[in-house]
């Protein structure tokens, strides 16, 4: 019953968050990709607060959404596929193991998509014609080292705000409804609904 429940969950956090993702990254204000990235999705990582199942469901929905923008983007999208699902799945492995002190928990997803999303970033802009980032001072000719840690940081802020700006309010709303007692399976006995 409770490999069911995880399965369940694993499934509708997937769900959930390519939908928000691709939602975001249809917007006319193209927060959800680029250098400073503000994917409201990424709020969601606050669910492997409360159950196993955000890991894998974190990671699925992560490869789903990212897989729509090859379409989009082209092959160097694939990057996007791999490397930001394994930065979430870092992200929500760290959530969950450091879930008993939330605010630590919640750096995991914000280092490991400001030290792994970085690295190729500048591939996919490229792939979509960008060649600069003139407010970072960054052209064509910049060397990598500069333009990884201008992705560093401006990665980590944009994850920083969503993840704690929005995701801790997004915990707190989800504790005050007593959504926790539906995620958390161990706390689900017999008898119980849920």
């Amino acid at each position: 019953m409770r490999r069911t429940r995880l399965i369940a969950q694993a499934g509708v956090i997937a769900a959930v968050y390519a939908a928000v993702t691709v939602v975001v990254l249809q917007l006319p204000w193209q927060l959800g990709w680029g250098p400073v990235q503000f994917r409201a999705s990424e709020a969601v990582t606050v669910l492997a607060l409360f159950t196993p199942a955000a890991v894998p469901g974190l990671t699925i929905g992560t490869a789903i959404a990212n897989l729509l923008n090859v379409a989009q983007v082209g092959p160097a999208a694939l990057l996007d596929v791999v490397f930001g699902a394994a930065g979430t799945l870092l992200g929500a492995w760290w959530t969950w193991r450091w879930r008993a002190r939330p605010l630590f928990a919640l750096a995991g997803p914000v280092v490991a998509n400001a030290l792994i999303v970085p690295a190729y970033l500048p591939i996919m802009l490229a792939a979509m014609g960008v060649s600069g980032i003139p407010f970072l001072g960054i052209g064509p000719g910049t060397a990598w080292p500069v333009v990884y840690l201008a992705g560093v940081v401006t990665v980590g802020i944009g994850e920083a705000v969503v993840v704690y700006g929005l995701g801790l309010p997004l915990a707190a709303a989800l504790r005050s409804m007593g959504a926790v007692r539906l995620l958390d399976g161990d706390s689900v006995g017999p008898g119980t609904v849920g």
